[in-house]
């Protein structure tokens, strides 16, 4: 049996794009999100369309650039895309959907909100279309698994929603010092459970994940015999 190819083999090329365009679309968005794994903090999206004519050297996954790369990256395709739009969905709203519906919805309202409207989107890995006749998404798309190693306008928008989430929760660091968050961005590493098993929850957490239910407090807890 063949192996899986790591997305770090994989090259950040227009490839698909180009692919998009010889089928006839003209204006063609990458979508991705972050902080879906997250335990804390809002879920970002962002959808990007790429001006064909215009490069922008480096844009690469944005897991594969450091945070200066990142930021230097997000400010050119700001500037130079032909749209952008980038969506956040809070905490409560991750647990009141559930993380993968929230991450289609993010996604789902960032392409809706580009100027000019996209006649093609590319996603990274994600389905946009469900089976309710009332929540199909109207606009072709290809759900492209590692899409963000692989398509440019993907890795665009990785970066804008990386470069958005993590400016985010370097203000929640400041607001909630006892989980670390500067360091690690509301992710579930050992200093961040540590945190949690001490302090509880904030209000930013995202109460439907494990540990973070585990140490909530009862609604009416036991308080012994009357």
């Amino acid at each position: 049996m063949p192996r899986a190819r790591d997305p770090r083999d994989l090259q950040c090329t227009r490839r698909l794009e180009a692919l998009a365009s010889r089928q006839g679309w003209r204006r063609v968005a990458g979508c991705d999100e972050a902080g879906r794994g997250a335990l804390l903090g809002p879920l970002y999206a962002a959808a990007v369309i790429l001006d064909p004519a215009v490069r922008i050297p480096g844009i690469d996954d944005s897991k594969k650039l450091s945070p200066t790369e990142r930021t230097a990256l997000a400010a050119q395709i700001r500037k130079k895309a032909l749209a952008f739009h980038v969506v956040a969905i809070p905490a409560e709203e991750v647990d009141a959907l559930n993380v993968y519906e929230a991450s289609r919805q993010a996604m789902i309202r960032a392409i809706e909100n580009l100027d000019p409207r996209p006649d093609y989107v590319l996603t990274d890995a994600m389905p946009l279309a469900t089976k309710g006749e009332d929540q199909v998404f109207h606009i072709p798309y290809s759900a492209i698994v590692h899409g963000d190693a692989q398509s440019v306008s993907i890795a665009a928008a990785s970066i804008l929603a990386k470069v958005e989430r993590d400016a985010r929760l370097q203000e929640l660091a400041r607001l909630y010092p006892q989980y670390q968050l500067d360091h690690n961005k509301g992710y579930g590493t050992a200093e961040h459970l540590e945190a949690l098993a001490r302090y509880g929850p904030c209000p930013e957490h995202r109460k439907t994940f494990q540990p973070v239910k585990d140490y909530l407090l009862p609604l009416f807890p036991f308080s012994g015999s009357a």
